[in-house]
């Protein structure tokens, strides 16, 4: 993976180094804050979840991190504990031949209703905060993949795990899940081209009116 960042060329070292810092920095501070903070609507949802469907309230699932190397990434469960068995009696998602993504659907079956609500308002990410604060994930960058996701794409493709992935990106401010495979990766390798502070900043700012507007949250 390191031979194919360098067609997007080097960041000076000196300036690598700094912005490293400030980020990780950010990250460690507003995702200590929002555990602080989110920790009633933490409690509250997990109650909601036990009562709502059977089932563990935390999902787990390994994810492509950084370079590809997998970690677990955290998640309130938001699908039934039977989800594969309902998947395989609906057509409700389908994959793509241009692409290497699970095109997400309205109608999927293995979501349970208290679900839809906490994916609409991307309550059900919140854990992921966890993912920050370890270091496994930054607030800013390429959403993770799961592992099969991962293994289907490109060369080329793969290149957007050069950086850690993260909790918010281009594609999540500009539509969410109205934007499709390719131009998610194309997106996802701006980032990687174009990465640095005050894109981070202008991004975390973008993020908060598009989970009001709720565009594309589904």
């Amino acid at each position: 993976m390191s031979d194919i960042g360098l067609e997007f060329g080097q960041e000076k070292t000196q300036n690598r180094y700094i912005y490293r810092f400030f980020k990780r920095a950010t990250d460690v501070f507003l995702s200590l804050l929002g555990l602080i903070l989110l920790s009633p609507v933490f409690l509250i949802t997990a109650i909601c979840i036990k009562f709502d469907s059977p089932g563990p309230v935390i999902f787990r699932q390994d994810r492509a991190g950084k370079n590809g190397i997998p970690f677990v990434v955290y998640k309130f469960r938001s699908m039934y504990q039977d989800a594969e068995e309902r998947l395989m009696k609906s057509k409700s998602l389908e994959k793509r031949n241009d692409t290497p993504f699970i095109e997400k659907r309205k109608n999927d079956p293995r979501i349970t209703k208290l679900g839809w609500f906490l994916r609409v308002t991307t309550i059900d990410e919140l854990p992921q905060l966890v993912d920050v604060l370890r270091g496994k994930m930054s607030i800013v960058g390429p959403r993770p993949l799961a592992m099969y996701e991962y293994d289907a794409m490109s060369i080329y493709e793969q290149q957007r795990t050069l950086v850690k992935p993260g909790l918010t990106c281009i594609w999540q401010v500009n539509g969410r899940n109205n934007v499709k495979g390719k131009e998610r990766v194309e997106m996802d390798l701006q980032y990687v081209r174009e990465h640095r502070f005050l894109l981070d900043i202008v991004l975390i700012l973008k993020t908060f009116p598009a989970l009001i507007t709720q565009r594309g949250a589904f």
